[in-house]
């Protein structure tokens, strides 16, 4: 779902994007599915969104309805972190996090989000789970339907994306992975990023590489 257009100035001139993904309390110390040590990407990337050093930011939000299919809670007898099949592709569970109007599902606060331009709200439908900020997972009829940001980027032109925010692991990594698809160069902002479980971060590195992504860290952009 996508909302909050916020300035139509950027249709002429936008050539290089910020995808910002999901600075959430829910992600960050204290939340139902903390990120460890995702608060320290806070003050880098409010030094960067404040910058200028990109045409348009956008933004992603988790906005699960109550009783979400991703929730362990909503499966007899799992726990989260447990992987079942969903539509025929394994599902990791989750606990339940980024609940519709509560605090966990905000973005962040010390980040001047009155400088995206889109804020694209993932995982609304009840039924289906959604990690990239460019498809939805797939659905019971095995499709994996487009948010409309691919669309949305065209249309101002963009032609890289610069990629950070939380998890490295999962939604970070699946709206690289999707955007390199979709034709765009992508760039991800490594340090500016961190994942669930960190003890995999080098073989993701080699595995966003091996896709044409390229890794920097915020001093280089």
């Amino acid at each position: 779902m996508m909302m909050a257009i916020t300035n139509s100035s950027h249709r002429s001139k936008a050539r290089r994007a910020l995808l910002v993904i999901d600075v959430q309390y829910d992600f960050l110390p204290g939340g139902a599915l903390a990120v460890p040590h995702g608060d320290e990407i806070l003050a880098p990337l409010r030094d960067l969104m404040n910058s200028g050093a990109f045409d348009l930011i956008v933004a992603t939000q988790d906005w699960h309805p109550r009783g979400h299919i991703s929730f362990a809670s909503s499966h007899r007898r799992r726990r989260p972190m447990d992987v079942i099949d969903l539509y025929g592709h394994a599902q990791t569970l989750w606990p339940d996090h980024c609940v519709q109007g509560t605090r966990g599902a905000m973005l962040h606060a010390d980040l001047p989000w009155d400088k995206a331009a889109l804020i694209i709200r993932k995982a609304t439908d009840p039924m289906v789970d959604s990690y990239s900020a460019m498809r939805n997972n797939w659905n019971p009829r095995s499709k994996r339907p487009r948010t409309g940001l691919a669309g949305f980027l065209r249309e101002h032109r963009v032609r890289d994306i610069y990629i950070c925010g939380l998890a490295r692991d999962f939604c970070v990594r699946w709206s690289a992975e999707d955007a390199a698809k979709d034709g765009f160069r992508v760039v991800l902002i490594w340090d500016l990023c961190r994942s669930i479980d960190p003890a995999g971060d080098d073989r993701l590195r080699r595995r966003l590489i091996a896709r044409g992504i390229k890794i920097v860290n915020s001093s280089e952009v």
